[in-house]
């Protein structure tokens, strides 16, 4: 079976397949300050107390501080949900992007059923859980419930092979994005294996399970290793926990792998790829970085649930440290959690952006949505390390939005045009 049908399976106690629906309990389910108000409004028409308060988590980040009246007032209703059902697990003070709190707090394990109130919730399927972005009147049922329905998703497996010391997690999932294309993966889940994604640690392999919902996915898995153990080992998982998990991992025969249990098979060798950028105005508008360099910029964004990991900021200041930002780009630069800011402190990375002319922000979602902390002026070029460049993505229908690895946007943020150089 696929990897998503043996998760499935083993949860539900019985052999399902692509296209079978089932019933399924909810090991854990998240929500934002931007979707929790919305999903205790419908938990409130079903019931009056939610069904476990210590497998819900809520994190303030997609408006953190609040910068409207509306974005106060939501929180406000969050703060008072949070009180009313005695949530356990919050993090509300600038902690950062929920698909980074929720890992590095050893929320996230194996085989786990997540629901999230996001639809990048797909991000925790870089630990082999199965993770899905539901709305609010689905996560105000999984709140009062803690149930849902699914259809077991078609399987699309993408074998990524090859070295290349130029290409990041990044890169690899902007290719993967061109080849499936922006709806090619709608309801399916997206399977990523080969010998490059073994090589990957945990930080860039949370990239390629985020941006899966980007081809239309319904979740991005990946199997569950030494590298994800070593993670749960340093966010304080037990190793008794971890040796259980173990005995019921999960594994895929790549040497063996039925060609009849996928919807299709896509081979990716990364040995003579050049650097990927996507470009306006959808993540499946990518190119080779030859085909854009020179492209002028206004501003930079390094950050996201994406890549605003510490793997991502060292890599970033690596390029500038010595340097000066061109004088026609802002670089605007946010750690993904206020753990990450903290050891990038630590580590003098925050030194080196502030002294390069950088603007560090307070750890959460920022400008990727176009709520704060750096929208687009009219006709304005942004070159970022998120997910999404749709038209008006970062504020402005005018503006345009390029992707990139945070090495291309740090080298980039010098010259004042996107480059590898």
């Amino acid at each position: 079976m696929t990897l998503a049908e043996e998760i499935l399976s083993k949860k539900v106690g019985k052999k399902v397949k692509a296209g079978d629906v089932v019933e399924i309990d909810i090991d854990l389910a998240m929500t934002h300050d931007g979707t929790t108000p919305l999903s205790a409004k419908a938990f409130k028409q079903i019931t009056d107390k939610v069904w476990d308060n210590k497998k819900i988590v809520i994190v303030f980040d997609h408006n953190v501080p609040a910068n409207t009246l509306k974005a106060a007032n939501m929180q406000k209703i969050t703060r008072e949900f949070i009180k009313e059902q005695n949530i356990i697990n919050h993090y509300l003070d600038g902690e950062g992007v929920c698909h980074q709190v929720l890992p590095e707090n050893g929320h996230i394990q194996p085989n786990m059923v997540i629901a999230g109130g996001d639809s990048h919730t797909c991000t925790y399927g870089a630990f082999g859980a199965f993770a899905t972005g539901f709305g609010a009147t689905d996560m105000g049922n999984i709140y009062a419930t803690g149930k849902t329905w699914l259809k077991v998703p078609k399987t699309i497996r993408i074998n990524v092979n090859g070295e290349n010391d130029k290409i990041t997690g990044k890169d690899i999932i902007l290719k993967i994005c061109k080849e499936v294309g922006r709806s090619g993966a709608t309801y399916m889940a997206l399977e990523y294996g080969g010998e490059a994604i073994k090589k990957l640690s945990m930080d860039e392999r949370m990239v390629l399970s985020n941006m899966a919902i980007e081809m239309g996915g319904k979740v991005g898995l990946i199997e569950a290793d030494e590298t994800t153990y070593n993670y749960l080992r340093n966010v304080g998982i037990s190793e008794e926990k971890i040796l259980e998990l173990k005995k019921n991992q999960i594994t895929i025969d790549e040497n063996n792998i039925d060609n009849d249990n996928y919807y299709k098979i896509i081979n990716i060798d990364i040995t003579d790829m050049e650097e990927q950028v996507a470009c306006p105005h959808h993540p499946d508008n990518v190119k080779n970085i030859s085909e854009v360099k020179g492209a002028p910029i206004n501003q930079v964004f390094i950050g996201s649930c994406t890549n605003g990991r510490l793997n991502d900021l060292r890599i970033a200041s690596k390029y500038l440290k010595g340097k000066k930002v061109h004088n026609d780009v802002r670089l605007i630069v946010i750690p993904a959690s206020k753990s990450i800011f903290k050891q990038a402190l630590k580590e003098g990375l925050i030194d080196i952006f502030v002294d390069a002319g950088a603007l560090i922000c307070t750890p959460g979602c920022g400008p990727c949505l176009g709520a704060h902390q750096g929208v687009l002026g009219d006709g304005e070029v942004c070159l970022a390390t998120t997910n999404r460049n749709f038209k008006g993505r970062m504020g402005n229908t005018t503006a345009e939005i390029y992707l990139s690895s945070p090495a291309i946007a740090a080298k980039s943020a010098i010259k004042g045009y996107i480059t590898n150089e």
